[in-house]
């Protein structure tokens, strides 16, 4: 019991931060799901499986406060779901030995890049209202799809970075198209990993309690995304998926280092992770005080 109200706090909190970012509940739930022990393939379907619910949830949440561009929604949720469908039979697919340190892998990679798209770039700006084109939107969706399922996240990560990188929508509009597209993607990756793993080891009760705390905090995230800093949650969630799967590589048969390599290891990157995150705080006030000070500047002179 104590688990499973763990794993509705940490589906909370993910989506909390998936809604107001637009990446990190995947990863950030399978990454703790593997470290209990989980199968990558059973870790990646409990979270697509739950995320069917919640991505709805935020989608109406975020449609609800005009976050979403349809178009966009449309010319890349097919796509996804082509490409994710492709990755969950590939998962599943794969036996665990094999599949936990490539999960890993790849889980790690997302979450560098996250740590330092966010930490040295913040959420660009630039070109807001020029078109996207649908030649952009496919690929990235069949790529982003295709990541999303096998390291059990990666949708946001991918498409989301990719789509504010272009400057052409205003993040807020990114993160809400980005978050309502993924239902299409996540029922597609769903049913991927139940033709291929029959719903064998697939804990119900972890989805029922991702998908419980999933749902409470959508609305909430809908509404924060206009509020909360993105610069700063960008490297606060990238250093605990790093932290965490670096864990879990250097633990697994592939590497097995000593115990004292570990601890060396946690050391140095909780160190980065610190820099950071003061460093992502600092920029962030300070483009603040430059916008305060811009918006001074133009505004009209009291008689």
């Amino acid at each position: 019991m104590r688990k499973l109200v763990l794993l509705a706090i940490v589906g909370l909190a993910a989506q909390l931060v998936d809604g107001s970012l637009g990446m990190a509940y995947g990863v950030t739930s399978t990454t703790l799901l593997l470290a209990t022990g989980v199968t990558p393939a059973a870790a990646s379907a409990t979270v697509h499986l739950a995320e069917i619910g919640t991505t709805l949830a935020s989608g109406a949440s975020h449609w609800r406060f005009g976050n979403v561009d349809w178009k966009v929604v449309g010319r890349i949720a097919v796509p996804g779901a082509i490409g994710s469908f492709a990755g969950a039979t590939f998962l599943s697919s794969l036996s665990t030995d094999a599949a936990a340190p490539v999960m890993s892998g790849i889980l790690l990679a997302l979450g560098i890049y996250i740590l330092i798209r966010f930490t040295a770039w913040g959420t660009p700006r630039g070109q807001l209202g020029k078109p996207i084109r649908a030649t952009f939107l496919a690929p990235l969706g069949i790529f982003a799809g295709f990541v999303d399922s096998t390291g059990g996240g990666g949708w946001g990560p991918v498409a989301t970075p990719a789509l504010l990188a272009s400057g052409r929508m205003e993040p807020r509009r990114v993160i809400g198209s980005v978050d309502t597209s993924e239902f299409v993607v996540s029922v597609a990756a769903s049913l991927g990993f139940l033709i291929g793993l029959g719903g064998a080891g697939i804990p119900l009760g972890a989805v029922a309690a991702l998908l419980v705390g999933g749902l409470v905090a959508a609305p909430i995230a809908a509404w924060l995304v206009r509020l909360l800093p993105g610069r700063i949650l960008g490297s606060l969630v990238g250093g605990v998926i790093v932290l965490t799967n670096v864990r879990t590589i250097l633990k697994s048969d592939l590497v097995d280092a000593a115990a004292g390599t570990r601890s060396v290891a946690y050391v140095i990157i909780a160190v980065l992770w610190a820099g950071a995150v003061a460093w992502s705080l600092r920029a962030y006030r300070a483009e603040k005080a430059e916008l305060d000070a811009e918006v001074e500047e133009s505004a009209p002179v009291a008689a």
